[in-house]
């Protein structure tokens, strides 16, 4: 690009990088993360290089590892990089309709779309947004004195919102669990399990490691067992080394140690001592984790813990030590790959890998070899699932590339007849409204 030397030019870029590295180059200039302060907690998070000579703005399109549905990185005059919110707290809200009058008050004006439930349990939110939008509404929420240490995740966005509009209401259950959440003791923080830092937490697991290594006559007499209080599905892309996959599609059908052995044989939490045993229990977020806790406890059992934050959070702070494959998420992404979460990273000198200057574990090419295709059982290459072409069946599963083929990207042989069929998706598509299909195929009809 040439510009006379008499024009003076204001160039602002937003510049996706690789995600393992938080150093690249642009024009000779170096370039890092910006970081956003928040309550003092500083977090990095894809920031802008800025070169001053200006006064004129352009739009740029750049090919890069993260781009867009068209394979370019988008960079409009505004800059905004897009990013993924996620939190949830349990404290008493008096009267949550007159909260969500001020929250939509407050959200008129900000371009976010997601997720936000609100009852007289707390807030369990979902969003995404431009940057400045999103952490707008972040800082809004911590002026309440009840959300001033409020843990919050941040994620990178693909391609712009993760969602398709903002659901903004007072919900019965923040988390759906068979009865609902209302009659549970979640706003008693000793009826919850007890939350482990992420470094706690990997001590833990490496403990447990250590005592499954452990010849049984060096058993301390206290067991300790890992519990995945999340759906099978999301188990099939990611999770911690030695936890089993949960036997359910929807958390509101868990029903870990409710059972007894003739009703669930394989129940992890069958016949132990609810005296002496270790439950660590891992999902998401947390929030999963925190309802499921009370449910245990009033049956009895008394040692119960949580990943503070859930996996991504365990994931930003310690990388991907004891963890294995991507993390799930519930919106357009499905699957993000650990180093997402790990943004702190910096460029050891002499090295080619990345090391937290903690001394985080290295990010490493995600590990896939556990991941099996659901029709073939052959192992795939990409740990992101996709929706069955059947609109009325819709199951989420992996699928090897030949059998998306074989089977029109249907889950089973008997879908492919199903009268409402989609057409195949490649890539990270996600599927429209039905109608989008009805329609299309009515204006393509033969005429008869």
């Amino acid at each position: 690009m040439r510009v006379s030397p008499a024009v003076t030019l204001s160039v602002s870029l937003t510049i996706p990088l690789p995600l393992a590295s938080t150093k690249a180059r642009f024009s000779g200039v170096p370039f890092r993360f910006k970081q956003y302060l928040l309550n003092n907690q500083i977090s990095s998070r894809p920031g802008r290089l800025v070169v001053e000579k200006p006064t004129r703005r352009w739009t740029f399109s750049c090919k890069c590892r993260n781009r867009g549905r068209n394979g370019y990185a988008k960079f409009d005059d505004e800059g905004e990089d897009f990013i993924v919110v996620n939190f949830y707290r349990f404290v008493s809200i008096g009267d949550p309709e007159a909260v969500i009058e001020k929250h939509l008050s407050f959200l008129k004006d900000l371009n976010i779309r997601g997720r936000i439930y609100l009852n007289e349990q707390g807030i369990n939110a979902q969003y995404s947004g431009p940057s400045k939008d999103a952490l707008a509404y972040v800082e809004w929420l911590k002026g309440d004195e009840r959300f001033s240490d409020l843990l919050v995740q941040m994620s990178p966005a693909i391609n712009g919102h993760a969602f398709p509009k903002l659901k903004l209401q007072n919900k019965p259950s923040l988390v759906q669990y068979e009865g609902g959440i209302s009659h549970l003791p979640l706003l008693d923080p000793p009826m919850r399990a007890k939350p482990l830092e992420p470094s706690e937490w990997k001590r833990k697991l490496k403990d447990l490691t250590d005592d499954d290594e452990a010849s049984p006559s060096s058993s301390s007499g206290r067991s300790c067992i890992l519990l995945d209080v999340r759906n099978g599905y999301e188990w099939d892309v990611g999770h911690f080394r030695g936890a089993r996959r949960p036997e359910v599609d929807c958390f509101r059908n868990t029903s870990f140690g409710l059972s007894d052995e003739k009703e669930a044989p394989s129940d992890p939490l069958i016949n132990v001592d609810k005296e002496k045993t270790d439950i660590l229990m891992y999902c998401t977020g947390g929030i999963r984790c925190d309802v499921y806790s009370t449910v245990l406890r009033q049956r009895g059992f008394k040692n119960l813990y949580t990943l503070k934050g859930g996996v991504s959070h365990y994931l930003e702070e310690e990388g991907t030590a004891e963890w294995v494959g991507n993390l799930f998420v519930f919106d357009s992404r499905l699957s993000l790959p650990p180093a997402a979460y790990s943004d702190k990273a910096v460029d050891k000198p002499g090295s080619d890998n990345a090391v937290d200057k903690a001394g985080r574990t290295p990010q490493t090419p995600v590990d896939t070899s556990f991941a099996k295709c659901y029709i073939c059982d052959s192992q795939v290459q990409e740990l992101r699932h996709r929706n069955c072409a059947n609109l009325d069946c819709n199951r989420l599963f992996l699928c090897c590339a030949e059998c998306v083929v074989d089977l029109k990207g249907c889950c089973c042989s008997n879908c492919i007849t199903a009268p409402r069929l989609r057409p195949v998706l490649h890539g990270v598509k996600r599927y429209e409204k039905w109608h989008v299909y009805r329609d299309s195929e009515v204006q393509t009809a033969p005429l008869v």
